[in-house]
């Protein structure tokens, strides 16, 4: 027997009269509590509107769901044609970060505009650094749902996730023990919040809208690696389309960095400097207005 056993109690946390609530939302709620958290003390640091910050992280989230749930469901539309009442039932699970991230990322930036947002590169990059905990928070409503789990693993493997009967794949009705797939993501993607948080972000600053192409990147890279272990993949054919998208993502994502580096160097080029006041240091100038 595996030292150690991961095993999801359920996914039910609690009966309130009618309403079930589950622990797979709880898992997307908190990871969402925790993402506009620091979302809002990265904004204060880099000194942009906290509050508007805050305000299209939770659009921006809703849109990301949403995004997520269609992008599924449109992966498996013929499944989802026989029972369309399930269509939005995004607590039953079943939601691609793919997705999210496209939805979340059109509605930001269309609600960014609404709002006449300047710098909304640096909101992106804010995006950029908290995402991928909210995402490793929320990873975990896979485990509750015994979902997302990768190939079979011997009893003595150091870390097993028991999958009950009912969820397992046909051919592996008989194997109760799995690779904790949405384990290793969820420690990757803290690691890339970890990362961006209290290192890469403000080095990145300078560079408006690279922070949130190297999360994109460094997620896609994370996914590549985890993916192909996966047993509950969505095929077209023979091919992964979450690997595909992972390629086209970190493909597209590290041939921009360049592209938003060069811009970035253009805009201070062109940015005029302001005037300083004789003999005084150029870093503690300040602007003087002629008579």
């Amino acid at each position: 027997m595996s030292p150690f056993v991961l095993k999801s109690p359920g996914p039910i946390f609690l009966h309130l009269g009618s309403i079930t609530v589950r622990w797979y939302g709880i898992m997307i709620a908190t990871g969402f509590l925790c993402a506009a958290y620091f979302a809002d003390r990265l904004a204060r640091r880099w000194g942009l509107d906290a509050e508007k910050m805050v305000n299209l992280s939770l659009i921006a989230f809703l849109g990301g769901v949403l995004g997520a749930r269609l992008y599924f469901v449109a992966l498996n539309l013929q499944s989802y044609l026989q029972r369309p009442q399930d269509i939005l039932a995004t607590w039953l699970g079943g939601m691609s970060i793919h997705g999210g991230i496209l939805g979340g990322f059109l509605v930001g930036v269309i609600c960014a505009r609404y709002m006449k947002l300047q710098n909304i590169r640096r909101y992106a990059d804010i995006f950029g650094v908290v995402i991928p905990l909210g995402q490793a928070i929320g990873r975990w409503g896979n485990f509750f749902n015994s979902e997302a789990f990768g190939s079979p693993v011997p009893a003595s493997f150091p870390l097993a996730l028991y999958i009950p009967p009912e969820m397992r794949p046909a051919k592996y009705a008989n194997v109760e023990f799995f690779h904790p797939a949405f384990l290793y993501e969820s420690v990757w993607d803290l690691g890339i919040f970890l990362l961006l948080y209290f290192w890469g972000a403000d080095r990145l600053k300078k560079y408006p809208g690279v922070c949130f192409l190297v999360y994109i990147a460094l997620y896609s890279l994370g996914r590549l690696l985890i993916e192909p272990m996966r047993t509950d993949s969505i095929m077209a054919g023979e091919v992964a389309i979450p690997i595909v998208a992972s390629i086209v993502c970190l493909v597209g994502s590290l041939a921009v960095i360049p592209v938003m580096v060069n811009k970035a160097k253009h805009e201070i080029a062109l940015a005029p400097e302001a005037p300083s006041k004789p003999d005084e240091p150029t870093d503690n100038a300040e602007t003087e207005i002629s008579p």
